[in-house]
């Protein structure tokens, strides 16, 4: 995802625009290849805030790595029509087709069913205009109350701060979950929640303790997490003994260590496997050295319930163990 494309209208909300690229400006400050354009209609674009932009005029040439993203605006600012302009539907259509993947925040959702990007396909907007989004595109699959749905490239988010979790999202997906987690601690933020489905990161839902130790051992799973961990390994990595280790993790996430490395494994497998790897190749590309641990675990997700009192479905932990992770 080399180019990171923001389409600006008048109108639009600043934090709809400044989450998302607060996130991919901060992946690039980390090393990653990630350049920010912005484009309009027009070179001054104002913003409901008051805050007067200035954009480009022409898109940058894109290539299927690349991301347009559409930030959310006032819907009563513009007619039925909305304000994006039938060149720039032209231009969101066709990176899609060209096999990239283009995003909406908020009512940005309107640009994409104008494109013909919704139709038959699973999507989400701000509440306050889902019913409205469902009712000028019957073809959509619009999901209530939900931060943000990913399907086949065409990415929807509530808007507002969803913005921020559904951009760490795309940086989870490529570049995995423990740079992601360095960006939200940069940006002050809790990491990623979880938008619908086992899509969202373990990691992100069992980030938002306050254990030192603890996030310092799930910095070593995070990136390691296919490799073989002792226990061991991990305590002198927290600072703390095993049995330390095991007690503040299990208070601070639920899990033990080799849970919550478990549970990367098996939502990674998961996206494998939504791409197209079979169950044996996924596992091996996790960690496993075979496929039974992973077939065993999946089961055990599918029939454990979320926590009580959880709004997180899908979100079942695989079996424990506190000796090595």
């Amino acid at each position: 995802m080399a180019r990171v494309v923001f389409l600006l209208v008048p109108q639009l909300h600043l934090l709809d625009l400044a989450g998302p690229a607060q996130v991919f400006s901060a992946a690039a400050d980390l090393g990653l290849d990630y350049r920010l354009h912005y484009v309009a209609e027009r070179e001054q674009v104002p913003s409901v805030q008051g805050v007067p932009l200035v954009a480009a005029t022409e898109w940058p040439e894109l290539t299927p790595d690349d991301l347009v993203v559409v930030p959310g605006w006032r819907p009563r600012a513009h007619g039925p029509g909305g304000p994006v302009g039938a060149d720039d539907l032209r231009g969101l259509a066709a990176h899609h087709a060209a096999g990239g993947t283009v995003a909406s925040v908020c009512a940005g959702a309107y640009a994409l069913g104008a494109a013909g990007l919704l139709d038959g396909r699973r999507c989400t907007t701000h509440h306050d205009v889902q019913d409205d989004l469902a009712r000028r595109h019957p073809a959509a699959r619009v999901e209530r109350d939900v931060l943000y749905v990913v399907d086949d490239r065409v990415v929807s988010s509530a808007g507002i701060a969803s913005g921020i979790d559904v951009a760490l999202h795309l940086v989870a997906t490529r570049h995995g979950p423990a740079t992601a987690a360095s960006i939200a601690r940069t940006m002050v933020v809790y990491a990623r929640r979880n938008g619908h489905e086992q899509q969202a990161s373990a990691m992100m839902r069992h980030r938002s303790h306050l254990s030192d130790a603890v996030h310092r051992v799930q910095d070593v799973i995070d990136s390691r997490y296919a490799e073989p961990l002792p226990l061991a390994d991990l305590a002198a990595a927290g600072g703390v003994a095993e049995r330390t280790l095991t007690r503040l993790f299990r208070q601070a996430t639920g899990l033990t260590p080799l849970g919550y490395q478990q549970l990367l494994r098996v939502e990674r497998a998961e996206h494998l496997i939504g791409h197209g790897a079979t169950v044996e190749a996924a596992a091996r590309g996790v960690g496993f050295t075979d496929a039974r641990m992973l077939r065993r675990l999946r089961a055990r997700a599918r029939r454990t319930p979320p926590p009580a009192g959880s709004n997180r479905r899908g979100s079942g932990t695989p079996p424990a163990a506190s000796r090595a992770a």
